[in-house]
């Protein structure tokens, strides 16, 4: 017989607010972003001290944190990606427990600073086929989110 795979239940979190609620309501995992290399430029986002104080709060409660660094990025959006995957690889007490990342450049970047993360491809990666699933896999990403155009 097959084991089941049980769906995680992942919820945007905007605000450290925003986090605590979800975990208390029954989220699984949360997804939130720092003040750097994120797509949501109107959420209030997170400051290192929030994101350690969320993290902790979370994993006290047996929820996961992932952390969006999913910008397409440009040459100079490059600057600071190295110090900011470190600052998330050294957070006291405890670092979040994936990265979700779209451009294959941060991606490269997480990986040599932080060669053990667990990485996930962002749906804005826009991952439609089943080679690009496979690619990312190999390249040591854990999970890639199907672009929302998918049925």
């Amino acid at each position: 017989m097959t084991e089941r795979k049980r769906p995680e239940l992942l919820i945007p979190a905007g605000s450290l607010e925003v986090l605590k609620t979800a975990v208390v309501f029954g989220a699984d995992a949360v997804y939130i972003g720092g003040e750097v290399f994120g797509l949501r430029a109107k959420a209030r986002n997170f400051s290192p001290e929030e994101m350690a104080e969320g993290i902790a709060f979370a994993h006290a409660r047996g929820v996961r944190v992932y952390v969006t660094a999913n910008i397409l990025a440009h040459n100079e959006d490059l600057e600071g990606a190295a110090a900011y995957f470190a600052q998330l690889r050294d957070m006291k007490p405890e670092p979040c427990d994936a990265l979700i990342i779209s451009d294959p450049g941060m991606f490269d970047i997480a990986r040599e600073v932080w060669p053990e993360a667990e990485i996930h491809i962002s749906t804005q990666a826009n991952n439609t086929n089943y080679r690009t699933y496979l690619f990312w896999w190999r390249m040591g990403a854990r999970r890639v989110v199907s672009a929302r155009e998918l049925s």
